[in-house]
């Protein structure tokens, strides 16, 4: 390996065209070296577009002795065909959020990427925003005194029913697309794990796809965190804590544009000021800390595949939950083997 981790593009997605790849080439440590599509007319534009020498198919990418690590973002679907297949040809991945459709899935890449001794990231760019280290900062000195509640919306303006996020047997559907977004960030705020969860979907009756949901979960210490989101609705990125002694906002929480300073919001007793974080490109962000940790072990804040673990068992909560329609505890989920 040399010192830039050499990546091969699995999936010619709009998100990796829009803002994946641009940020591999302006990171500082990862060089494109391999583009993969089902369509050799797809990887040959990607090439043409982001000026690399190699293009095929999927199987292409993961057989280049010359790539180091994979980039997946094929639908949710087929996350964990890929993955596996990544492994085994001992390539470490980035794979986009949500990892797969179950927690026996995840279990199964998991263990693939330690037998084969490499590493696997869960893509969630928006953690590496610098706005949430000073959402953190604000929690943990106390700023708006003992948390009560996290809450938030995530919704997105009507969507093509064309669209993968309406195939159902690709994994699509709302809880997958945005509903991971929230369950990670209480889950990162607050540095633990939910005790349960109850989840109430709204399914889409021509396609069986779940189009919004409503979130509760409940935390240690009496902490909570609720949250909706949906398509067909006006759009919506943000969080908001409330605690004993005040409350804090952040806009554009989940996906804020790379020249967009993100606005929190803090009110107390004594305060009620806005901050604005410096722009920054948090895809980038997230390449370049995925790439450290490769090259150099344990430099990120958090560990990949527990937290991968953690989330998938979460999302498990929340579909067997609005499935059976109660309360599901997190410890259940371990019995629950497909």
């Amino acid at each position: 390996m040399t010192n830039k981790i050499r990546i091969g593009i699995i999936g010619c997605s709009t998100i990796a065209r829009n803002s994946t790849i641009p940020a591999i080439l302006e990171s500082n440590n990862v060089e494109l070296e391999h583009i993969g599509s089902r369509s050799n007319n797809k990887s040959l534009e990607f090439s043409k577009i982001f000026n690399c020498k190699k293009c095929g198919t999927y199987d292409d990418v993961i057989n280049d002795k010359d790539v180091d690590a994979v980039y997946i973002s094929t639908p949710v679907g087929n996350h964990e065909e890929w993955v596996l297949k990544s492994a085994k040809a001992g390539k470490h991945v980035l794979c986009e959020k949500s990892s797969t459709t179950s927690f026996y899935s995840a279990k199964k890449m998991v263990n693939e990427i330690k037998e084969n001794n490499v590493r696997l990231m869960e893509g969630f760019m928006y953690r590496f925003h610098p706005s949430h280290q000073k959402v953190k900062k604000k929690i943990n000195d106390k700023i708006i005194g003992k948390i009560f509640l996290f809450s938030s919306k995530y919704g997105f303006p009507p969507i093509s029913k064309d669209n993968i996020r309406y195939d159902k047997s690709l994994g699509g559907g709302i809880l997958n697309d945005a509903g991971c977004y929230p369950i990670n960030a209480s889950r990162m705020l607050f540095d633990s794990e939910p005790r349960g969860v109850f989840c109430n979907l709204t399914i889409d009756k021509e396609t069986q796809v779940d189009t919004k949901a409503t979130l509760l979960m409940d935390f240690n210490d009496n902490i909570k965190s609720q949250f909706s989101v949906g398509y067909d609705l006006d759009y919506q990125s943000n969080y908001g804590l409330w605690g004993s002694d005040g409350s804090l906002s952040l806009t554009r929480s989940y996906n804020i544009p790379p020249d967009m300073p993100a606005r929190l919001n803090i009110k107390n007793s004594n305060i009620d000021e806005e901050i604005l974080i410096e722009p920054v490109n948090h895809f980038q962000l997230m390449v370049e800390s995925f790439c450290n940790e490769i090259m150099k072990p344990n430099s990120c804040i958090y560990n990949f595949e527990e937290d991968l673990l953690n989330q998938a068992k979460i999302m498990e909560a929340c579909r067997i939950s609005d499935k059976e329609k109660r309360y599901v505890e997190t410890r259940e989920i371990e019995k629950y083997e497909n």
